[in-house]
């Protein structure tokens, strides 16, 4: 074959693939016209359709506003007031609503306030009852300290047989027998050939021994007289006084000098007090 035979054909080729992609081209271009032409119609659609609805509510709210001008003439009318004063009226709600709300949260605020001060208290209230609990501790060992050391102080039989007490024979012991609270007890310190009120009785010195530890001593009660003649140092010396007879007792713990003797009355809790007593 010659060389004028081959380049016809080459030519040929060339045109009809051109042919083919173009009719492709056109093919595609088709469809996708068709493809854009669909959505758009159901963007129009759904357009159509918003727009109805739109009118609808549009309708609708110019209904409720009409109503609701109805109502609030009537209302207007009903109660006397203008349009002005109701507005007026609305405006004054809201700032109680306003103020309703500030109250609200001042309230809040006061209520975390007071919390805030009653864990305060609870924690105060806490460390009060550790500190009782300690205030119990030393009470019940001083209790304890007392019962040993009232143990520990002498029981002494009195001048009338058959009647034996606990005696203070110091000031210390007498504060002891005090705290114990079994009796009343007046301490006193005496001159010889005084007569001096002691409690409801009357004591009168009348002798004292230093070298021996005695005295003689006088008691004026209930109009009568009883000699304790002599009687040793911190010896329970004891008589009975009162309407209803009740044990009292006198204790000399001292004999200072020849001329004075301290010691301490002791009267039954039921026995009457002396007037400067309260």
């Amino acid at each position: 074959m010659s060389e004028f035979d081959t380049t016809p054909r080459s030519n040929s080729g060339a045109l009809l693939a051109t042919i083919v992609a173009a009719l492709v081209l056109a093919v595609g271009g088709l469809i996708w016209s068709y493809t854009l032409s669909s959505h758009l119609a159901s963007q129009q659609v759904d357009l159509a359709d918003a727009k109805q609805e739109n009118v609808k509510l549009a309708a609708e709210l110019r209904e409720t506003d009409a109503r609701l001008r109805v109502a609030t003439d009537e209302l207007g009318k009903s109660l006397g007031l203008t349009q002005k004063q109701l507005d007026s009226k609305a405006e004054e709600i809201l700032r109680r609503e306003d103020a309703q709300d500030t109250n609200n949260q001042r309230l809040e605020s006061a209520q975390k306030q007071t919390a805030q001060q009653v864990s305060s208290v609870s924690s105060e209230v806490s460390s009060v009852k550790s500190d009782v609990g300690g205030v119990k501790s030393d009470v019940a060992k001083t209790q304890n300290e007392l019962a040993t050391t009232i143990s520990q102080l002498q029981s002494m039989q009195g001048d009338l047989s058959g009647h034996s007490s606990l005696i203070a024979r110091n000031h210390e012991e007498l504060e002891i027998l005090k705290h114990k609270g079994d009796r009343n007890y007046y301490e006193f310190v005496l001159n010889k050939g005084e007569k001096k009120p002691i409690g409801t009785v009357t004591l009168e010195l009348r002798k004292t021994d230093n070298k021996k530890g005695k005295l003689t001593l006088n008691v004026y009660a209930d109009d009568r007289k009883y000699e304790k003649k002599d009687r040793n140092v911190n010896e329970p010396l004891q008589f009975y006084s009162g309407k209803s007879p009740a044990l009292f007792e006198i204790v000399v713990n001292s004999i200072n000098s020849k001329n004075q003797v301290a010691g301490y009355l002791a009267t039954p809790k039921n026995a009457p007090m002396p007037p400067n007593v309260p």
